[in-house]
């Protein structure tokens, strides 16, 4: 099973730079950066949609552009995996974005994870003016829009909320037929038909959600649309930092990806972590 990292990439963190260089030496497999264009300082959504969890720290609203850190790590590795953990999709321009990933994975030699989900914040996205309760149709086309650009010579869509005439856009991905598309998050009915519709795989938080009921819904949605459910990959965000015996149980439930959090903290904090992480390959 492979490990990466995640990390939200701060002014106030180690760089992107640096911290990519020193994962890709110790052998970690990818490199995740999320995202958050703003975080209104009404705080109206409790953290993540959960009042449970608390005060939201500030490195929700301290990141970097999640593809300028993506592709400042690119330029120094030669072969980690570079993943969006997650991309909100829905808050963003298709047309920009497909070509962002694109470039990413040209400029990387295709080393992309495009790691995907709705959102939370809903005055965040309301500043972009998006309805909160649109946000998930609005990803599936989005993300559906992306994947015309990326494999057609020339795409076209329409859709109930995106239309694109037939156009030229360039580069296309090197991975073909295009990065891996990864949700992030529950999955509930209608998220899971939306993995086995256009996804490639699931990573869901660790602990926080229902792996094992996710599993499920997973399995019936891709009966429906005559997928196996095999076909798509899974993997896990660690929220907390996991022990050996946490991380050896998730093989034998089809993981094949476990993603370990760092916090938003200088070199001198990191780099012990990683090397305590890096025993947990051994």
């Amino acid at each position: 099973m492979d490990l990466g990292v995640i990390i939200f990439p701060t002014d106030k963190a180690i760089q992107p730079m640096e911290l990519a260089k020193e994962v890709e030496a110790r052998g970690f497999e990818s490199l995740w950066f999320p995202e958050h264009s703003h975080i209104p300082t009404s705080r109206e959504t409790p953290w993540g949609g959960y009042k449970h969890l608390g005060p939201l720290p500030e490195e929700y609203w301290r990141t970097h552009d999640q593809f300028i850190a993506l592709t400042a790590a690119a330029a120094v590795t030669t072969k980690l995996r570079l993943g969006t953990g997650i991309t909100l999709v829905a808050q963003r321009d298709p047309i920009w974005l497909a070509k962002e990933v694109a470039s990413l994975d040209v400029i990387s030699g295709g080393r992309v994870e495009f790691g995907v989900g709705y959102g939370w914040n809903v005055e965040e996205m309301r500043n972009h003016k998006l309805d909160f309760k649109q946000r998930r149709e609005i990803l599936r086309e989005h993300v559906l829009l992306m994947k015309e650009l990326w494999t057609k010579e020339e795409p076209e869509f329409s859709g109930q909320y995106v239309k694109f005439e037939k156009s030229w856009a360039w580069p296309k991905p090197i991975q073909k037929p295009h990065p891996k598309v990864i949700m992030g998050g529950a999955l509930g009915p209608k998220t899971a038909a939306h993995v086995a519709e256009f996804c490639d795989g699931w990573m869901p938080l660790s602990g926080l959600y229902d792996f094992e009921g996710g599993l499920k819904q997973l399995g019936e949605a891709c009966k429906k649309v005559g997928r196996d459910p095999k076909s798509i990959e899974l993997g896990v965000f660690f929220a907390l930092a996991p022990n050996l015996d946490a991380i050896d149980k998730l093989p034998e439930m089809g993981v094949t990806r476990a993603i370990l959090p760092l916090p938003p903290e200088g070199r001198d904090k990191i780099l012990p972590i990683l090397d305590k992480y890096t025993k947990l390959m051994a």
